[in-house]
């Protein structure tokens, strides 16, 4: 028999932050709630935290494993940084194979053994959010030359600090991938000289061709670099868990509902039964996100 759950189910926030040095990300995650860094670079020294700092990769993971059994320990987990725990796991897989390099393997082996650790961490981290708390993993950011096969020319875009192998975990796992940039402009002065001006420190939340970002919350694209513009993505052990929602009540609780088509059809009436209306589409991409609209669509309502 299959147990089919449906609605919102609510989790621990499970977030990837990364940007350009010095733009502030481990100062943004510090008003994260109850928040325990594992400091593998030693770049909370200036910061009035809490933080363990592991000397290797096996104690990095069995650090986040003892978290992860060790509830009120913290609420959230935060890694900064996740090129420095990757140089460690690098540095643990040369000695336990005793090679100088990860190229000594050949065939890129080196690197697919540093694909299946950071995945063993990440399988760690998700022990962490089964027990109720939040995990942050804090990376750099470096721009790399991007050619596309079927255009001509080249463009900069930014990418994760880490390797070929580690980055496509570390974007797929989380529910928000938040990109930290400034937001600059290019103006022409009086001598018609180009000069950027700005630098306003801004979250890239969705994908573009020079970065990569996700989330799965509706946030706006770009917001001000301001922990409260996410905070309330973050689960608090003082909250009770948020009762899960079924896409019916979400369309429910939308206001307005639907007079008459241009068609002159008659009103939608109630929402029990399928609806055709032509105006539902427009309602649910403006007023809930999208990924609930197809699911409020796949339960039984139907647009043309």
């Amino acid at each position: 028999m299959l147990n089919i759950i449906e609605g919102i189910l609510s989790f621990p926030l499970k977030a990837v932050i990364y940007g350009p040095e010095g733009i502030g990300k481990s100062i943004l995650v510090s008003n994260a709630p109850n928040p325990l860094y594992i400091d593998t670079e030693d770049g909370t020294s200036r910061m009035n935290v809490r933080r363990v700092r592991p000397k290797s990769w096996d104690e990095l993971i069995a650090i986040i494993e003892e978290v992860a059994k060790t509830p009120g320990l913290c609420e959230t987990l935060i890694i900064d940084t996740a090129e420095w725990a990757e140089m460690m796991c690098i540095k643990d897989i040369c000695t336990k194979y005793k090679v100088s390099e990860l190229e000594s393997f050949g065939y890129g082996k080196g690197y697919t053994y540093v694909g299946e650790e950071m995945t063993r961490m990440l399988a760690a981290c998700d022990k962490v959010v089964a027990a109720g708390m939040n995990v942050v993993i804090i990376a750099h950011a470096k721009m790399r030359k991007q050619e596309l096969p079927d255009e001509q020319g080249a463009f900069d875009r930014w990418e994760l600090k880490v390797s070929k192998q580690s980055a496509p975990l570390l974007k797929e796992w989380p529910d928000l991938l938040l990109f930290l940039t400034y937001k600059t402009m290019v103006v022409t002065t009086e001598s018609n000289s180009k000069k950027a001006t700005g630098g306003k420190r801004v979250m890239k939340t969705s994908h573009s061709p020079v970065w990569d970002a996700k989330n799965r919350f509706g946030l706006p694209k770009e917001m001000d670099m301001v922990f409260a513009g996410i905070s309330h993505l973050f689960k608090t052990g003082s909250e009770p868990p948020a009762p899960a929602e079924k896409p019916i009540d979400t369309l429910r609780s939308i206001d307005g509902g639907c007079k008459r088509d241009g068609g002159g059809n008659p009103a939608c009436g109630r929402l029990e039964r399928p609806l055709r209306c032509g105006c539902l589409h427009q309602r649910l991409h403006r007023q809930i996100p999208e990924w609930l609209a197809y699911q409020v669509l796949a339960a039984g309502f139907e647009t043309h």
